[in-house]
């Protein structure tokens, strides 16, 4: 049984169903040969460490944010099959409610390991890595730009995917070596388009997609967009009205922790400081914020309609 609000979804909370993965946010079961269960929990983590306290709700602001893109570009394969646990075998009707708006089921699919990194803006590692004279993601760029200036034309700046720890980026020669020519273009031109679609969608409601990424996968000789997309945790979004080339931009993400954790006596090391109340509920703010201006929704009725 799942206690209520959970943030922390183990093996032991769903018994009837084989355990398959835990990532820093999602736990993963097996439904069938064909199906998965994907639970979005409400952990946080910074700096490649999971925070003792969770974000409530962060998980349910994950999951319907993925299925509110999926539902816009539904021209997009992928690999959402249902949000109707009642008829998941394994789940009991209280472990259905529980679970309701932070999971999905979906198709089992090989992941194709490279993650798929569109930057619309120069941000973040790219902001570093150009600054100290370039590499992997900014081997195209112009000399003379500056922390967030908007990008002439977005990139595609594929990482390999970690188990653990960072994501490596890596050069368009080495990603070709590893995917070969003809899914390289697929996947760069697919994310090239989502990103795109999702960039304009966001821009009409006053708020910038800085960059994101997205993972895809081989399904009956397919290739679907799997995982969470265009969430605050894959994604950077700022509002509109406080970007300015030259300076950091806020965020509608876990910079909001990041922030706190610099000004701890911390080496980034396990275990983490505790997160204050005033810092849990800031951040919780934020990804609801988020869910709230690029759905144009509201969070607190969704949540009542995935519950009901």
């Amino acid at each position: 049984m799942l206690a209520p609000n959970s943030g922390s979804t183990t093996l032991r909370d769903v018994p009837d169903l084989p355990h398959i993965a835990s990532g820093k946010v999602r736990e993963i079961y097996e439904v069938d040969d064909h199906h998965l269960l994907f639970v979005a929990t409400d952990r946080i983590s910074a700096y490649d460490v999971i925070m003792t306290q969770t974000i409530p709700d962060k998980g349910r602001v994950l999951t319907g944010l993925s299925l509110h893109f999926f539902d816009l570009m539904d021209d997009v394969p992928n690999h959402l099959v249902s949000t109707d646990l009642t008829q998941v075998d394994g789940l009991d009707e209280e472990d259905a409610e529980d679970l309701a708006g932070r999971a999905m089921v979906v198709k089992k699919a090989d992941v194709i390991p490279v993650e798929c990194v569109i930057r619309g803006y120069l941000y973040g590692s790219s902001w570093r890595e150009y600054r100290d004279g370039g590499g992997p993601t900014t081997e195209h760029l112009p000399e003379g730009l500056q922390l967030a200036d908007k990008l002439d034309e977005p990139i595609f700046t594929p990482a390999t995917k970690a188990e653990t720890g960072h994501d490596e980026n890596i050069t368009e020669t080495e990603t070709r070596e590893i995917l070969g020519d003809d899914v390289y273009e697929e996947l760069r031109q697919r994310s090239m388009a989502i990103y795109n679609q999702a960039a304009e969608y966001a821009a009409d409601r006053g708020v910038i997609l800085a960059d994101t990424k997205f993972e895809f996968g081989w399904s009956d000789d397919e290739i679907l967009l799997i995982d969470e997309v265009l969430t605050p945790d894959s994604s950077r979004y700022w509002p509109a009205d406080q970007w300015a080339p030259g300076q950091e931009v806020p965020s509608y993400d876990k910079q909001y922790v990041r922030e706190w954790l610099e000004q701890q006596p911390w080496d980034k090391e396990p275990p983490p400081p505790d997160l204050p109340d005033e810092i849990v509920a800031g951040t919780r703010s934020r990804y609801i914020e988020a869910y709230e201006r690029i759905t144009g929704g509201s969070f607190k009725d969704s949540l009542a309609g995935a519950r009901s």
